[in-house]
C-alpha cells in the first residue's frame, strides 16, 4: 500500500501534515484550514473532505483526555449538535459543485477568515443558546461540504474573556464530537471510500508526532508569536489556492 501512493502529491501533503499538527497541538486548531486547501488540489475535494477529518479525528483522540476538566461542556454539547444537524446539507453540497469551484471557495474561506483575524475584530454579543446554534449549524455545514468547520466556530469562541487553555479545550471537544458524526455521515452516504482512507493512515504517524511536539510548545511559547507565523502561512495557503 506505501508504494502504491508513493507519489509527489503525497510527498507534499506529508509536509503539510507536519506543519498541521504543530499548529492543531499548540492551539487546538487551524490545522483544517491549512490542510484542506492544499488536499483538495492535490487530491480534488471530496477526498481532501475524507481525508482530513481522518486525521483531525486520529489527533483528536490524541488530545482529547488531556483537556476534559478544562472543557465547557454545556457551551459543547449544543454547539456539537447543531453542527451535526446541518451536516447531510453541507455532504450534499460537497457532493454536487463542481471541485474546482469548490476548491476555490475553501479559499476564500480561509483567507475571509485570516482577514478578520488580521483586523482584530471579535464578536462581543453574548454566547447565549440562539446564536450558538446558529453558529453550529454554520460551522456543521461547512465541515461537511470544505473539511473545514472551523472559521466561524474560532471567530466565536476567541472573542470572550475564556482563558487560552479553556478556549482550546473547548476547540478540541468540539471538534472530537463533530469529526466522529461526519465520518458517520460519510459513511452513510457512500461517500468514504479506500482511497483517501488509506492516504490519512499513512500521515496519520507524522500528523500525530507533530500535534505531541505542538502540544509540548504550547507550555513553552506565547500566543502571539504562534498567531503571527499562523496568520501568515494561512493567508498563503489561501492566496495559492486562489492564484494556482
Amino acid at each position: 500500500m506505501a508504494l502504491e501512493f508513493a507519489t509527489s502529491e503525497m510527498a507534499i501533503a506529508a509536509m503539510i501534515v507536519i506543519a498541521a499538527g504543530l499548529m492543531r497541538g499548540f492551539a487546538g486548531f487551524g490545522s483544517g484550514m491549512l490542510m484542506a486547501p492544499i488536499f483538495a488540489i492535490l487530491f480534488g475535494p471530496i477526498e481532501s473532505v475524507t481525508m482530513v477529518i481522518l486525521l483531525e479525528t486520529f489527533v483528536s483522540v490524541q488530545l482529547m483526555p488531556r483537556i476534559l476538566n478544562d472543557t465547557q461542556w454545556r457551551f459543547v454539547i449544543p454547539l456539537g449538535m447543531s453542527a451535526a444537524l446541518l451536516m447531510p446539507l453541507g455532504t450534499y453540497l460537497l457532493a454536487s459543485t463542481d471541485p474546482n469551484l469548490l476548491a476555490r471557495a475553501m479559499a476564500i474561506v480561509v483567507l475571509f477568515f485570516v482577514i478578520v483575524l488580521m483586523t482584530g475584530w471579535r464578536y462581543q454579543g453574548e454566547k447565549g443558546l440562539i446564536p450558538t446554534l446558529g453558529v453550529g449549524a454554520i460551522s456543521g455545514t461547512l465541515m461537511a461540504a470544505t473539511g473545514m468547520g472551523n472559521p466561524p466556530v474560532l471567530l466565536y469562541m476567541l472573542s470572550g474573556q475564556d482563558s487560552a487553555v479553556t478556549n482550546r479545550a473547548n476547540i478540541i471537544a468540539y471538534f472530537s464530537v463533530t469529526q466522529g458524526v461526519l465520518l458517520a455521515v460519510l459513511a452513510s452516504m457512500g461517500m468514504l471510500s479506500w482511497p483517501p482512507v488509506a492516504k490519512a493512515m499513512l500521515l496519520t504517524p507524522s500528523y500525530l508526532l507533530a500535534a505531541w511536539a505542538g502540544g509540548r510548545l504550547f507550555h513553552q511559547s506565547t500566543e502571539a508569536l504562534y498567531r503571527r507565523a499562523a496568520l501568515i502561512l494561512l493567508f498563503g495557503v489561501a492566496c495559492y489556492g486562489l492564484l494556482r
